[in-house]
C-alpha cells in the first residue's frame, strides 16, 4: 500500500519579525494517514548532522490525521527571541514528519510509510546574516575522495548538483541531487562515489550553492592524519 502524504513547502526560513510559519500536510492517497511531526535543534560537529531536542520551536499540533483529500496546516512557532547580539549567525532546526502505520484490518501486503525532514532557519535579529563563506579542501583517504567544506559565515550553504571537471576536461558527475548542508561555524565532510583517481589531477569542482551555480578549483591532497 502507498503513501499519499505530501509536505509543503520543503523548508522554512522564519524571519526576526517571524513568530510562527506553517507547513501543509495533504492526503493524497486512498487511506486515511496518521502522522506525528517533531521538531529538533540541528548543529554540526566532526561527526556529521546532530539533532538534540529543541527549546526554541515548538510544534502544533504534533499529532493529526488526514482523510482522504484533506489538508491540515501544522505552525512551526517560535518560543523565544531570535538570535541576537554582535556576530549573530543563523540557527538551525530540523523538522521530522513521520507517517504511523495503520491497522489494515487483515488485508495483506506490505505498507509504505513515509519519513520527511526538513530544515528550518531562523534569522538573527538586526542586520542580515552574512552570506555563507565557503573554504574548500579535496582529500585522498585511501582509495576514497573526501571533500571537506567549511563555512566562517553567518548563514547556511546547501550543495547539491556537483560534478568535478579534471584538468583534461573529462566531467565526472558527484551527485545529480543535494549533497547536504554547511551550517555557520561548522565543517563538513563527505566521501565522493567516484574513484580516487578521477581527481588525481585536480579541476574544478561545479555546484549549485543555496540555488547559484558556483565553480572551484580544487586539487587532491592526502588527509591530515
Amino acid at each position: 500500500m502507498a503513501s499519499g502524504l505530501q509536505v509543503a513547502p520543503v523548508t522554512l526560513s522564519l524571519q526576526p519579525s517571524q513568530n510562527a510559519d506553517g507547513l501543509w500536510l495533504s492526503n493524497t492517497g486512498d487511506n486515511v494517514i496518521h502522522a506525528q511531526v517533531r521538531v529538533y535543534h540541528w548543529a554540526q560537529d566532526a561527526n556529521g548532522d546532530q539533532l538534540s531536542l529543541s527549546q526554541g520551536l515548538v510544534i502544533s499540533p504534533p499529532i493529526l490525521q488526514l482523510a482522504v483529500g484533506e489538508q491540515q496546516l501544522v505552525r512551526v512557532i517560535r518560543l523565544g527571541a531570535p538570535p541576537n547580539g554582535p556576530g549573530a549567525v543563523e540557527d538551525a532546526y530540523r523538522v521530522a514528519i513521520d507517517e504511523l502505520p495503520v491497522d489494515m484490518h487483515g488485508k495483506k501486503g506490505l505498507q509504505f510509510v513515509l519519513h520527511y525532514t526538513l530544515p528550518v532557519f531562523v534569522e538573527p535579529a538586526g542586520a542580515a546574516a552574512a552570506p555563507p563563506i565557503l573554504h574548500w579542501s579535496l582529500q585522498q583517504d585511501g582509495d576514497h575522495a573526501v571533500l571537506q567544506v567549511g563555512n566562517t559565515g553567518g548563514s547556511h550553504a546547501q550543495l547539491a548538483s556537483l560534478s568535478f571537471i579534471n584538468s583534461a576536461g573529462q566531467r565526472s558527475e558527484i551527485t545529480p541531487g543535494l549533497l547536504g548542508y554547511v551550517l555557520p561555524g561548522a565543517t563538513m565532510r563527505w566521501v565522493l562515489k567516484p574513484p580516487v583517481a578521477v581527481f588525481a589531477s585536480g579541476g574544478t569542482l561545479e555546484a549549485s550553492i543555496n540555488g547559484e551555480k558556483a565553480t572551484q578549483k580544487l586539487s587532491l591532497a592526502d588527509r591530515p592524519r
